[in-house]
């Protein structure tokens, strides 16, 4: 999939617009992780750099009321942002269409940056409203695709302005994605396993049918673990259990075999709480009791798995690591990857992505993915649309 990148582009004087994923969490107008701000910052360098005029747009939560409006008002990134380019001029225009966005874009100079509001203000940015799409798109020369975390959904600000702005490209953060997902789903150096954990089976049989095709080994853990485990005839308890997917369930595992790698033990809890009296048992769970993490012998069962292996992707934590006394399981599979010699190793965003970096392997990974949709869409072999647009290279 070989796209044309923000270097394809002359950048030089024109009206560049950057769709960014500046979608931060927040308290107020304090940016609780400046994370996403930070990911944003190469391309916007490098398009300053050049002369370029930066029209930026991203989102902000979720915009359904004016409540939420207040709420969510993207004024507050363009500070951090300042503070991270001081090198160009950051303004915030406070509104998303008519005379005051217009006049502030004629008005840019080259090697300024105009942070347009949350494009969720406007109705039709998720329903890809043509005319939107096209005023949006009027208002650059070229336009800049460089938020992953958006790119699955066909939008206004991710579809439409491309679709009516035929000089455009990938940014740097998202043709880093494409090439570090593409390497290890596409083309990747066998043995090739897939580590695939969450709560909800329901969320990724798209994710485990694509990965049994094209992986050499599937290991299963987290929540969805347990409706195999029910599938297989084991007793639960008061596990998280998907009743209506245990047919499914006993479906994959006749497809999988014995490429599917499950738990052979659990850590399990009394309650839902990291005070909780807590034991080891095998598969079959006592009621009254709940399975939160893998047990030791599944750890040791993984870790095996992985052994040897030059391609892994992971997507899903295998417990509830938020909570120290169920992260172990979580714990060892990021150690397990980050002792790989020479393998591309990469996590599907998400909540794997959250405990690789709350459990201190942020720099241990050959690329962690900003987007948790988008990767497990892709991994699902998805056509991502905000990709799809982007002129072929």
């Amino acid at each position: 999939m070989a796209k044309k990148t923000v270097k394809d582009l002359d950048v030089k004087g024109k009206k560049v617009i950057v769709r960014a994923d500046l979608n931060v969490p927040h308290k107020g107008s304090e940016i609780t992780n400046d994370n996403r701000v930070k990911a944003a910052v190469p391309t916007l360098k490098y398009l300053v750099d050049n002369g370029a005029k930066v029209i930026l747009m991203s989102h902000l939560g979720k915009v359904k009321t004016e409540e939420d409006k207040a709420k969510n008002d993207l004024g507050i990134v363009a500070p951090r942002l300042q503070e991270l380019l001081p090198e160009a001029t950051v303004k915030f225009c406070p509104v998303t269409r008519g005379a005051e966005l217009e006049e502030m874009v004629a008005a840019l100079q080259p090697g300024e940056i105009l942070l347009m509001q949350n494009t969720r203000y406007e109705k039709g940015e998720s329903k890809n409203d043509p005319e939107l799409g096209q005023y949006w798109a009027s208002l650059g020369d070229m336009f800049v695709e460089d938020a992953f975390g958006s790119v699955h959904r066909a939008h206004a600000s991710t579809v439409g302005i491309p679709s009516n702005l035929p000089e455009n490209a990938l940014g740097f953060l998202v043709e880093k994605e494409v090439t570090m997902l593409g390497r290890a789903v596409d083309e990747p150096v066998s043995p090739f396993v897939a580590i695939l954990g969450g709560a909800k089976v329901s969320d990724k049989i798209a994710v485990i049918e694509n990965m049994l095709d094209k992986a050499d080994k599937v290991i299963v853990g987290g929540g969805m673990a347990y409706t195999f485990m029910k599938a297989m005839g084991h007793e639960v308890g008061n596990s998280l259990l998907e009743e209506d997917k245990i047919e499914l369930a006993k479906t994959i595992m006749a497809k999988g075999g014995d490429k599917l790698i499950l738990p052979v033990d659990n850590v399990v809890a009394d309650k839902f709480a990291n005070d909780a009296e807590v034991k080891v048992v095998d598969r079959d769970i006592p009621e009254g009791w709940m399975g939160l993490d893998i047990g030791p012998k599944s750890i040791e069962l993984f870790k095996e798995t992985l052994q040897g292996a030059k391609t892994v992707v992971w997507n899903g934590p295998m417990g509830v690591f938020e909570m120290p006394n169920f992260a172990k399981g979580t714990l060892a599979v990021c150690e397990a990857i980050s002792e790989l010699p020479d393998a591309v190793t990469v996590i599907g965003g998400g909540d794997s992505a959250a405990a690789a970096i709350q459990l201190g392997f942020e720099d241990k990974f050959s690329h962690i993915s900003t987007g948790g949709g988008a990767s497990l869409e892709y991994m699902e072999g998805k056509v991502l649309p905000g990709i799809a647009i982007i002129t072929e290279a």
